[in-house]
């Protein structure tokens, strides 16, 4: 099956970059499936989980907390604010950040919109982030 190079960046380092068959991203959107050839496009990313497909199965699946990706027909390269394996997560650790996060969007009440939509786009990831650590 044909491939394309998907590149994975977090702050921290280089996570993933190798030839994939497919990738699903959560785009601000909404779930976005990534093959060869797709049309170019750059979009933002909400809290939740990549997918990546080789050899007709899922081998990876890491959370991420938000970012862009950009896509090619012949690359994607996510750039992620965090990124974790899913094996990685933790409910408890979630839930700690799920009370930061409700702390700071209550604090933005009277702060300006862009302020309290990105408080309130945190508190959405840590949720997300409970969810799939849950699941795992």
């Amino acid at each position: 099956m044909a491939t394309f190079q998907l590149e994975l960046v977090s702050p921290e380092k280089l996570l993933l970059s190798r030839p994939v068959e497919m990738v699903v991203i959560p785009a601000a959107e909404g779930e976005m499936g990534v093959l060869p050839g797709h049309a170019p496009m750059i979009v933002a990313l909400r809290g939740g989980t990549i997918r990546v497909t080789e050899g007709g199965r899922d081998t990876d699946r890491l959370f991420v907390a938000g970012g862009f990706a950009e896509v090619t027909p012949e690359r994607v390269t996510i750039l992620a604010d965090e990124a974790t394996p899913v094996a990685e997560l933790s409910k408890a650790e979630a839930d700690r950040r799920i009370a930061t996060a409700e702390a700071a969007y209550n604090a933005a009440a009277m702060d300006t919109p862009e302020k309290r939509d990105a408080a309130m786009a945190t508190l959405l990831a840590m949720r997300a982030m409970r969810e799939v650590a849950e699941a795992a």
